[in-house]
């Protein structure tokens, strides 16, 4: 069926040929959007319309196509919304008015013409002049039900953004919430930096890496996982606020909160400790929510989440105590701790190291219970391996996550800047890779460098992008959120 479509209209366009026309011209020039069209002329009668006759020149998609006799009326969506146009056959050229013989519902069509109302009183516009800039080789889905089937609107997201509003408004909100975050460090005296994607080290966070061969040097090269490190080196270096938003891309499964390449925003702030930073990611956030819907307090599935500061701060120690139900003398107990695990079917515990079981119990028992913002604070060293230690219990990181929805946000700390100290941990991390652990952090010698030329105290923190956008559009899964996400090859 599709390709007796295609036949069909591949015999258009050469109609179109047949007139003088070329089906893909690229010489209309635009001088007016729809949306712009409909707000200016909103309060216009019939009567002020005619009158006025401002030439315009439109050009969009052809959404839907209406004939009747002599007169023809056209949907046309462009890049702003849609817009009724409508040809009638003694308004119009002899040509152009032929031309309508060859239209289907997805050209792209450009015409000029005056502002109207129609007898119903709606505002459209009074062709005079048409033609067909683009000839559509394959049909839109069906107007009624749309492109509904999951798996095609990834595959095929320029369908999917033709033909459904909502996703067409959701990567537009997308575009507003980063430039939003952008404004707002800017106007807090970040400086906006780009570090690499590709080096023959990666580090920054625990996670597997992509791995690629460069054939010039002849070297493995890693995609990183994380801007950490190299925004740490830019700290040294003097750049005491910085912020990178780009991507970091990880090896690990796809789902609907994972995309094995995602968006991040990562900054650092000199002088500045993880406190400070849950104070600043209440004021971005909150600011955020504010700028997309005019309110902090917004839908999200089922819920109701409120980014009204103050946000919740809850400790490892507590969420162990609260939610997995261990007696708070019983929260470095190794015992207590497996027997917490086996509760949850959690696997692989035996050989963990106590801070890897105590956050193993806190993932399965707390999580899925963290609604509202929350900052989770004070994480085990063990998992930590490039934050400060607490001055109160050195077991403990200055660190948070911040969990909405059950689900991660950010993840924060204030920075280990002891090279010595920094040195032994890359080494813990190095014998736990011996082990097994194939996410632990490698040794990283020219980091330790740059700390020996003195990092001052330092607070950073990472924000996932594609999971803030989820929550600010009401998005069920990440790839709602990205315009292709990865997915196996079709057949």
């Amino acid at each position: 069926m599709e390709e007796t479509i295609i036949s069909q209209r591949k015999a258009k366009a050469d109609a179109l040929r047949a007139l003088g026309d070329d089906p893909y011209a690229n010489d209309f020039r635009v001088t007016h959007l729809a949306a712009d069209l409909l707000a200016e002329h909103a309060d216009k009668d019939a009567e002020t319309l005619e009158a006025a006759a401002i030439a315009i020149a439109l050009a969009g998609r052809v959404m839907a196509v209406r004939r009747m006799g002599k007169v023809v009326f056209l949907v046309v969506l462009d890049r702003s919304t849609e817009i009724q146009v409508n040809l009638f056959q003694n308004e119009l050229p002899e040509l152009d008015f032929q031309r309508l013989e060859h239209l289907d519902v997805g050209d792209i069509i450009g015409t000029g013409g005056v502002m109207m109302r129609t007898r119903k009183g709606e505002l459209s516009v009074k062709a005079r002049s048409f033609r067909i800039l683009t000839k559509t080789l394959r049909p839109l889905p069906e107007k009624w039900h749309g492109l509904t089937d999951v798996a095609v609107r990834y595959r095929q997201r320029y369908v999917d953004l033709i033909v459904n509003e909502e996703t067409r408004r959701t990567f537009q909100a997308r575009s507003r919430i980063v430039s939003y975050i952008r404004r707002f460090f800017e106007d807090r005296d970040y400086l906006e930096v780009e570090t690499p994607m590709l080096a023959s080290l990666y580090g920054g966070a625990a996670a597997r890496p992509f791995v690629t061969h460069n054939n010039a040097l002849d070297m493995k090269l890693y995609l990183r996982i994380a801007p950490e490190l190299n925004l740490k080196r830019l700290v040294v270096g003097g750049l005491h606020r910085v912020f990178e938003l780009n991507k970091n891309f990880r090896n690990e499964g796809v789902s609907t909160r994972h995309n094995p390449e995602f968006t991040a925003l990562e900054f650092y702030e000199a002088f500045a400790n993880y406190e400070d930073l849950m104070n600043l990611t209440e004021t971005l956030l909150s600011g955020l929510c504010v700028h997309m819907h005019g309110t902090a307090v917004i839908p999200y599935g089922e819920h109701t989440l409120s980014f009204e500061a103050p946000f919740r701060r809850l400790s490892v120690y507590q969420g162990l105590i609260e939610h997995a139900g261990i007696p708070e003398a019983d929260v470095e107990d190794r015992d207590a701790l497996l027997a917490a695990a086996a509760r949850y079917e959690i696997p692989k515990t035996a050989q963990m190291p106590l801070g890897y079981l105590q956050m193993a119990v806190f993932e399965a028992a707390a999580e899925h219970l963290l609604i509202q913002p929350t900052f989770v604070t004070d994480f085990p060293l063990d998992v930590s391996p490039l934050s400060r230690k607490k001055d109160t219990n050195p077991r403990l990181v200055d660190r948070f996550e911040l969990y909405v929805a059950g689900r991660e946000i950010a993840n924060a700390f204030s920075e280990l800047n002891d090279p010595v100290d920094q040195y032994e941990r890359f080494d813990s991390q190095v014998q736990n890779r011996e082990k097994g652990d194939d996410e632990a952090h490698p040794m990283d010698e020219d980091f330790v460098r740059a700390l020996e030329f003195g990092m001052p105290p330092t607070a950073g923190e990472g924000i996932g992008i594609d999971r803030l956008v989820m929550l600010m559009t009401n998005s069920p899964s990440i790839r709602d959120v990205l315009f292709f996400p990865l997915m196996r090859p079709e057949g």
